[in-house]
């Protein structure tokens, strides 16, 4: 069973490129002042991440700086999903063994006809039973064109060593939160519905928008949890504005030139992921500027 709570806000961390090589000392810079945040911690490994395109080498490594720099008290998820259960289990304990918290697992999805609810509920369950930490479920069917369904999370939520899960999937979190065990946490995986997730009773968040403006983020946590949900409620409207215009409309490349904006190590993405243009640049300058964050 867990031994740290998943509760508040967690920041899915990208990770820096000089040259299209990792830049460990510009991630290392970002989690040092990503420590002196509210932040409850971090999802490292994950789709920011760019873990797809990362060597496990270079995934290994950036877990090892992130638990080295983090706050004591901050929470690591390390995103540990493969296509096939063994190389899951395997690399899941690799990250437990280096201190991460939990391990996060996206779906497989290479060969998506055949990855049924009772394949999913064998998968999560196989490996959940393998390793030493709690596992969380990633459902994002953005990247993987699989949408977790109400029955695998009804079923998993139940098993001592599941834990929770990042759910980006649209309109699908109440139906999420009235099956699921009392003890299992559904975090939204983006700021479009955190208020709404936390009025339903999400525990948290796991939003890209936190990569550059972390505050805010949290203060909408604080905010709702403290009663504030008026307060709450008005921070939602303009964050949701806001991240229309970054990873709304350009994905990781668009969260990476706000965090430039914002003062942290954003840079490019690794190819064959592109920059911004400078309009769209601007765009994203003229939105954080709305929003009263620069």
């Amino acid at each position: 069973m867990p031994t740290k709570t998943l509760e508040g806000i967690f920041a899915p961390i990208t990770t820096p490129f000089a040259h299209d090589e990792v830049s460990y000392d510009q991630f290392k810079d970002n989690v040092q002042k990503y420590s002196r945040t509210p932040l409850k911690g971090y999802f490292v490994l994950g789709s920011n991440g760019e873990s797809k395109s990362c060597t496990e080498s270079e995934k290994l490594k950036l877990l090892e700086v992130a638990l080295k720099e983090k706050a004591p008290h901050q929470v690591i998820m390390a995103g540990a999903g493969y296509e096939s259960t063994r190389q899951t289990i395997e690399f899941s304990k690799k990250v437990a063994s280096m201190g991460a918290d939990f391990v996060s697992l996206v779906t497989p999805c290479y060969f998506k006809k055949s990855i049924t609810d009772d394949v999913l509920i064998r998968y999560y369950t196989d490996v959940a039973e393998a390793v030493p930490v709690p596992v969380l479920i990633y459902n994002a069917p953005g990247f993987t064109g699989i949408t977790v369904s109400p029955k695998v999370v009804e079923k998993l939520s139940q098993h001592p060593n599941i834990a929770g899960m990042k759910d980006t999937s649209p309109g699908n979190i109440a139906a999420y939160l009235d099956v699921c065990a009392e003890k299992f946490a559904v975090l939204a995986g983006t700021v479009n519905f955190l208020f709404i997730g936390l009025t339903l009773g999400a525990k948290g968040g796991v939003v890209s928008l936190a990569n550059a403006f972390p505050e805010p983020c949290c203060e909408l946590y604080d905010k709702y949890t403290k009663g504030d949900v008026e307060g709450a409620r008005k921070l939602h409207s303009m964050l949701f504005r806001l991240n229309q215009s970054v990873s709304g409309a350009g994905g990781v490349a668009a969260v990476k030139a706000a965090m430039d904006l914002a003062g942290y190590h954003g840079g490019p993405p690794r190819l064959p992921l592109v920059p911004l243009t400078d309009a769209q640049r601007e765009k994203i300058r003229t939105a954080v500027s709305t929003a009263g964050l620069i």
